[in-house]
């Protein structure tokens, strides 16, 4: 049955993409994990990388100096100002009267409110970096991509296409992939170095890892992709313990983008996966 709920979240979302159709693609806010943890305290699967480094205390001192950004820049309002500065010099606690402006609201709802993720995981030498695709329609997408130190860049994508161009990049940073090569078939039971074949030179000499996921229900394709100085390999599998087993094969840009785009219309909604 629907609920109302379910007709003002799809009002909001026909809303969003009439906006966003006029000029496609738009940043909307780059935010730290420190403000973000400041604006939606409430813990996701989301990472805050740089703040996740960080012990109790120091958590406290980044709160506080990113709270005091957020109102000097004014991203925030706090209508009783008052009390969050007796707060910061040592006061007692207080609830705080604090106003979102509208982009960060956005991106704060949108991100919280779509119906399936695309997770994407880069791995390198220079550490960890994150990008989440917030799914609601074909032409209307959040991508959240979150550096190695925890910032985190929002854009609103008016199409499929447009999520995948800012996606890509994380898989193949160095524009490597130009070609595509056989498709290997391998034994999920077996996955060792002597079984998968030309893969393991792959694996032993890549600089880039990358993995994604679709957060679906059911479980949605997985893809885990390598990057070296002069090729991209793509391992798919179409579903957790697909019978098919898994695919292994080097990838042109144009097919590494073809993956991407059906991973990110796969798979149906799955409700409150933040």
């Amino acid at each position: 049955m629907e609920t109302r709920l379910d007709v003002e979240l799809a009002e909001f979302r026909s809303l969003i993409s009439k906006a966003l159709a006029k000029g496609r693609t738009s940043t909307l806010i780059r935010l730290t994990d420190e403000e973000l943890a400041v604006l939606d305290p409430e813990e996701t699967f989301i990472p805050k990388p740089h703040l996740a480094s960080m012990d109790s205390p120091q958590r406290e001192w980044v709160l506080a100096a990113a709270l005091r950004s957020l109102v000097s820049r004014e991203a925030v309002e706090i209508r009783n100002i008052e009390e969050l500065d007796a707060i910061l010099h040592g006061g007692p606690k207080a609830q705080i009267d604090m106003h979102i402006r509208m982009e960060i609201d956005l991106a704060l709802t949108l991100r919280r409110t779509a119906d399936r993720a695309l997770a994407v995981k880069q791995e390198s030498a220079a550490g960890s970096a994150f990008g989440y695709v917030h799914i609601h329609a074909a032409s209307l997408l959040l991508v959240e991509r979150i550096t190695a130190g925890g910032m985190h860049l929002f854009t609103l994508a008016g199409s499929v296409q447009d999520a995948v161009d800012l996606i890509q990049p994380l898989l193949d940073p160095y524009g490597v992939a130009d070609r595509d090569g056989e498709s290997i078939s391998l034994d999920p039971s077996v996955l060792d170095q002597e079984h998968v074949g030309p893969l393991a030179a792959v694996i032993d000499n890549a600089h880039v890892v990358g993995e994604l996921v679709l957060l679906s229900d059911p479980p949605g394709p997985m893809m885990t992709t390598y990057a070296t100085d002069s090729a991209i390999w793509a391992v798919i599998v179409n579903m957790p313990h697909a019978p098919s087993g898994i695919a292994a094969r080097q990838v042109s840009a144009v097919t590494l983008a073809r993956h991407i785009t059906g991973m990110l219309t796969a798979g149906s909604p799955r409700a409150g996966h933040a």
